[in-house]
């Protein structure tokens, strides 16, 4: 009998979660979470983790999990998730996997080689960098050396363009290099499925989300974390915008459009990595009778 891991991915804001939660009730599965910005116990307004009404609905792993001062990296996340994986097809053949982070579901499903160990001298070198010349330097040179990488990469993310340049520097090859390996064995199979709206509708979606977000006290959130600003978790969407506005440099109203349209850029290199993979089925979110009629036609009841 198959083992299967059906992952349910897309941009933010398409709507993953609900039909995640449909697709594990349909099967009587869990659902391991593979967001990298929901592992964190003190980001929830800003990462949209499900509201505690979904999680009651299907047990969920990998859902505020870490806190944002532990160092959590893909490789770590494949290894934890394959084996949450292999002990929960103990009891049941179906897995969901949802989450908008291509680098993680590539992870789980692919593999990558492992990454070279990266001297601490040359990750503080790029960090002084980025501090001193600004991420856009570097962001130039890892175009310049891995302009594969560079398409999809989440460009306001020192953390991510900064690794990519360190296994560079360490090992002479390209963090692209890593990723498109051939594919590792797994002992399940995988059913992907990606959400995909109309570009304006997604963006509409985007505009509000992020305006129900500060509703909800994202300011707020954003203040409690303020003192760790530095750490890797908070170079993100949502965060990075609102710490400028406390910092001064710019005022919230500004702020507040500087996120909307940072996270439909975040939405579009989702696009552009999830088309990229040949295994991809596309669906409309609210298709929900489609989606399950293409997994009937793969699971067998």
């Amino acid at each position: 009998m198959h083992k299967y891991l059906v992952v349910v991915s897309g941009p933010t804001a398409i709507g993953k979660t609900a039909l995640s939660i449909d697709i594990a009730k349909q099967y009587n599965a869990e659902i391991i979470s593979c967001d990298s910005r929901q592992f964190f116990k003190e980001m929830s307004i800003g990462t949209a983790v499900p509201t505690q009404e979904e999680l009651a609905q299907v047990k969920h792993y990998f859902i505020q999990n870490l806190s944002i001062s532990d160092n959590y990296s893909v490789g770590q996340f494949e290894r934890d998730a394959l084996v949450k994986i292999e002990e929960l097809h103990r009891t049941n053949n179906v897995v969901v996997m949802v989450g908008g982070s291509g680098l993680y579901i590539d992870a789980v499903c692919r593999g990558f080689d492992d990454f070279p160990k990266v001297p601490k001298e040359i990750r503080d070198e790029l960090n002084a960098r980025c501090r001193t010349e600004g991420i856009e330097v570097l962001e130039q040179e890892l175009l310049a050396i891995d302009p594969d990488y560079h398409k999809v990469v989440d460009k306001l993310n020192p953390h991510r363009i900064i690794r990519a340049l360190e296994i560079y520097k360490a090992s002479g090859k390209t963090f692209t290099s890593f990723r498109i390996r051939q594919q590792q064995k797994r002992n399940f199979k995988t059913v992907k499925i990606i959400l995909s709206r109309d570009r304006e509708e997604l963006y509409h979606r985007i505009n509000m989300r992020v305006d129900s977000m500060l509703e909800e006290g994202l300011l707020d959130e954003v203040k409690s974390v303020y003192p760790f600003r530095v750490n890797n978790a908070l170079q993100t969407v949502g965060y990075k915008e609102l710490f400028s506005h406390l910092d001064g440099e710019i005022s919230l109203e500004f702020a507040i459009q500087e996120i909307k349209k940072n996270t439909r850029r975040y939405a579009k290199r989702q696009m552009t990595w999830f088309r990229r993979d040949p295994e991809t089925v596309f669906f409309n979110p609210e298709e929900k009778s489609k989606v399950m009629q293409y997994l009937e036609g793969i699971i067998p009841n």
